[in-house]
């Protein structure tokens, strides 16, 4: 074989690994998610919605998503409600709302964490097995 047939050849091969790699990235999207929509907001008596959507897979125990807020410096973090997620590897909204017990919240920037969270029974305790984490700055309006 000569040298020009062996270069055509590896030149070949490397055009279809490259043509071949962003479908292969596309399909290796992950299957484990959570987002946190870009606003929330704050009812007249302070109870607080937030929303977004997940995928999860493979629950063997009842799974959530969870969701908390911050403002500003607080060392306070509110948990807001928390909603039962179904971990069929298909996308899902979610919403959650509560009412912070202390600090009352204000319209403006906070920073929200939605987890989805699933509780398993391995060895009688429930533990939990955390599926997928996001972390995001928001703005809470007025409802």
């Amino acid at each position: 074989m000569s040298m020009r047939s062996v270069l055509g050849t590896a030149a070949g091969a490397a055009l279809l690994l490259l043509a071949a790699a962003p479908a292969a990235t596309a399909s290796a999207a992950p299957y484990e998610t959570v987002t946190v929509d870009p606003t929330g907001s704050i009812a007249p008596d302070g109870t607080v919605t937030l929303s977004g959507t997940y995928r999860c897979l493979g629950n063997s125990g009842a799974a959530f998503v969870s969701s908390s807020v911050v403002q500003g410096d607080s060392p306070v973090r509110h948990g807001i409600g928390g909603t039962r997620a179904v971990c069929d590897g298909m996308e899902h909204t979610w919403q959650n709302s509560g009412k912070p017990s202390s600090d009352p919240l204000t319209p403006g920037a906070a920073k929200v964490e939605a987890t989805v969270m699933e509780l398993s029974s391995g060895g009688g305790l429930p533990l939990p097995r955390f599926h997928a984490v996001q972390q995001q700055d928001i703005t809470l309006v007025k409802s």
